[in-house]
């Protein structure tokens, strides 16, 4: 059944509680928290590409509190093992049997801090969860339960001794984005606080889990007209007729559009998506899925260049059939 707009208004309500809950620790970001927040609620994962103390830590723990969920951070490095992250089954001495102990990913809200310093197998331990949300150690097939995102972290500066994330696990973030550093009055609210080391821990739920999952069932239900499903298969097919990339967008890209612009046109109030939703998330969705050609990008091409240049040449639909 089709959201109704008493539910819309509802979800816009609920929606706006847990970006301000989240704002209380993240000052000055009301954006990177939205689509942080429109992410979770998408049920995706997302790539955060920062410099050190940009507050993407601050992030993960004030939304899993915001939630009334659990957080876990991991901290990746060269030596750490796909166990280290999913869990390891352990024989126990006086039974004779397996006993599973569970891994950080058992959280509502994990933080994977730089990703891009362990190795490809550890990288690869995610996968599975990141898309079926379920996790496998020996015979045994686990769910992590709902709600549960990946929030990863990439340092772009220093680049020694890291492994770059393959094209097949970067499809799997729903976004990528950065938090950047925050306004003048922002940073001074920030400094005159100096003497609270986690702000996060100021942050009240406003939601419970069960609630949460209940909002990305809803979000489902947004209707999307023809028109705007054309007109994301179009600037899709677009990025990939570019002469510019190597790579497009690709269905599983598509699909990720589709899902995230309902949760929002939900978290605006409306029961139905319009173009400009699909236009404002088209960066931080599609950026990170384009694979750019060598000697285009030596001329100055960008992936950001190939979504702005899509976005202008296909017309833009009708709002609602």
């Amino acid at each position: 059944m089709p959201m109704s707009h008493d539910n819309a208004v509802w979800f816009e309500g609920a929606f706006g509680q847990i970006v301000n809950a989240v704002g209380q620790a993240v000052l000055g970001k009301t954006q990177v928290i939205r689509l942080t927040v429109a992410a979770l609620l998408a049920e995706g994962h997302i790539l955060l590409e920062d410099a050190p103390g940009t507050g993407k830590t601050m992030l993960a723990r004030s939304l899993a509190a915001a939630v009334d969920g659990k957080h876990a951070r991991i901290q990746f490095t060269p030596d750490l093992l796909p166990t280290d992250v999913t869990g390891v089954e352990v024989i126990n001495q006086q039974t004779n049997e397996y006993e599973f102990h569970p891994g950080p990913v058992f959280a509502s809200i994990v933080l994977a801090d730089e990703i891009n310093r362990a190795s490809p197998k550890t990288q690869s331990a995610l996968l599975e969860v990141m898309e079926e949300g379920t996790v496998t150690v020996g015979v045994n097939t686990r769910r992590v339960g709902r709600p549960f995102m990946v929030i990863a972290t990439q340092n772009p500066i220093d680049q020694a001794g890291t492994y770059r994330l393959p094209e097949a696990q970067l499809d799997r973030f729903l976004m990528k984005t950065s938090i950047g550093y925050p306004d003048l009055d922002s940073t001074v609210e920030i400094f005159s606080g100096a003497a609270t080391k986690n702000r996060s821990a100021q942050v009240s739920p406003v939601i419970d889990t069960a609630h949460v999952a209940q909002m990305a069932d809803l979000a489902t239900t947004v209707f999307v007209a023809d028109p705007i499903l054309r007109y994301i298969a179009t600037l899709a097919e677009a990025t990939r007729l570019s002469g510019d990339t190597k790579i497009g967008v690709s269905i599983r890209g598509g699909l990720a559009m589709t899902r995230v612009a309902k949760v929002w046109a939900a978290a605006q109030g409306r029961e139905y998506v319009t173009a400009d939703d699909v236009k404002t998330l088209a960066p931080v969705v599609w950026t990170h899925r384009l694979v750019i050609d060598p000697e285009a990008e030596f001329a100055g091409a960008s992936a950001e260049k190939v979504i702005a240049q899509a976005l202008s040449d296909i017309a833009v639909p009708m709002d609602r059939a």
